[in-house]
C-alpha cells in the first residue's frame, strides 16, 4: 500500500520516509507542498499516474502557503479522495489546532519529534482502516452491479411469454399462470371473467387427409385470428391442446364475451369467403367454440370456470361442430 508524505522541511521528509521503508513500506511518494500534493492526487484520480495509488497521506500541519489543514479539507473535498485517511504531523499539541485538523477530516496526528514506534502504530491502524474501506466500497459496488443485473433480468424476465413454438401464442403453462392470477384479481375486484375455448372439428381427419402442413397452416391461421380480434391488453390467447385454443376475457361479462366470439368466427369465415367453415379442396375444416363466463368470490374454484368452458366446447362438438355453446352461470 503507498504512502505519501508531505512536509516542506527536507530532513523531516527523509526521517519519515527512512522509518517506513524499515518497516518494509516500500511505495513511498514525498512532496514539499500542499500544492504538490494535491496536483499529485489528482493525477493519481485521474488515472494519469497508476503506479501513484495513494492509501495514506501523512502531512505536517505547519507549512507555507498552503497549510496542512487547508490541504486536507481540499483533499476530502473531492468525491475520489475522500477515503485516503490523513495522518497530521505537528510540533503543536494544542486543542484548537487538532479540532481544526479533525474537522477537516484528519484521521489521526502524531507529535514531533516523531517517534517510531508510535509512527508504525498509527499507520499500521491508518492502512488497515482504509483496507477495511476499500473491501467495503468494493462490496458494495458489486452488488450495486448485482442488483442491476438481476433488475435487467426480472425485465426481460416479465417479456418473455412461454411461447407455443408454432403459433407463437402462449402454450399451456402460460395459460395456467395468466387464468391464475386474472382470477385472483376478478375475486379482489368484483369484476366478471369470462373464457372460451376453441377447438377444430375432426382436425385429426383433416391432417390424416390434407396432410401435417395444412394442418400446422390452420392452426396457425386461428392462432392469429383470435390475437386479432381480442384487442385489450389484458386478453390473452394460448394454444390449450392439440387443436384447441383458449381466450381469457379479464372484467368482461358474458354478452361482451359473447361479442368477441361472434367477432372470431366471422373474421373465421371471411378467410375463405364461407361460413364460419375452411373450405379445402373439398374438405370442410370447421371451428366449435365453448364459452363461460364467472363472477369469482371467496372461497370458488377457477377449475369451475375452465370446466364449464371444455364442457360447453364439448356440447359444440358433440352437437356435430360449427357452432357455439355458452355455458351457465359458473363459480
Amino acid at each position: 500500500m503507498a504512502i505519501l508524505i508531505v512536509d516542506d522541511i527536507p530532513v523531516n521528509l527523509m526521517l519519515l520516509e527512512e522509518m517506513l521503508r524499515q518497516e518494509g513500506y516500500a511505495d513511498i511518494y514525498c512532496v514539499r507542498s500542499g500544492q504538490e500534493a494535491l496536483e499529485m492526487l489528482a493525477a493519481t484520480e485521474k488515472g494519469a499516474v497508476e503506479e501513484k495509488r495513494v492509501d495514506l497521506i501523512l502531512m505536517d500541519v505547519m507549512m507555507p502557503g498552503m497549510d496542512g489543514i487547508e490541504t486536507c479539507q481540499r483533499i476530502k473535498a473531492q468525491d475520489g479522495l475522500r477515503d485516503i485517511p490523513v495522518i497530521m504531523v505537528t510540533v503543536r499539541d494544542d486543542d484548537e489546532a487538532l479540532a481544526q485538523a479533525f474537522a477537516m477530516g484528519a484521521t489521526d496526528y502524531i507529535i514531533k519529534p516523531v517517534k517510531e514506534i508510535e509512527l508504525l502504530a498509527r499507520v499500521r491502524a491508518a492502512l488497515k482502516l482504509k483496507h477495511e474501506t476499500d473491501r467495503r466500497k468494493a462490496r458494495e459496488l458489486e452488488l450495486v452491479e448485482l442488483t442491476t443485473q438481476l433488475d435487467l433480468l426480472n425485465r426481460r424476465l416479465m417479456h418473455m411469454v412461454p411461447r407455443d413454438s408454432l403459433t407463437e401464442v402462449g402454450n399451456r403453462r402460460y395459460f395456467d399462470e395468466i387464468l391464475g392470477r386474472e382470477w385472483n384479481r376478478a375475486r379482489r375486484e368484483l369484476v366478471p371473467l369470462s373464457l372460451f375455448m376453441v377447438g377444430l372439428d375432426d382436425f385429426k381427419r383433416f391432417s390424416e387427409t390434407r396432410g401435417r402442413d395444412k394442418g400446422d397452416e390452420w392452426l396457425r391461421k386461428v392462432a392469429d385470428a383470435l390475437s386479432c380480434v381480442l384487442k385489450r391488453a389484458g386478453d390473452t390467447v394460448v394454444r390449450y391442446g392439440e387443436e384447441e385454443f383458449a381466450a381469457i376475457l379479464p372484467n368482461t361479462p358474458n354478452g361482451g364475451a359473447m361479442t368477441v366470439v361472434h367477432e372470431f368466427m366471422a373474421y373465421m369465415a371471411a378467410l375463405d369467403g364461407g361460413d364460419g367453415a375452411a373450405q379445402t379442396a373439398g374438405e370442410t375444416l370447421t371451428l366449435s367454440v365453448g364459452l363461460a363466463t364467472a363472477e369469482p368470490c371467496r372461497g370458488s374454484d377457477m377449475q369451475g370456470l375452465i370446466a364449464a368452458a371444455e364442457g360447453a366446447l364439448y356440447l359444440a362438438k358433440g352437437d356435430g361442430g360449427n357452432r357455439i355453446k355458452v355455458a351457465l352461470d359458473c363459480q
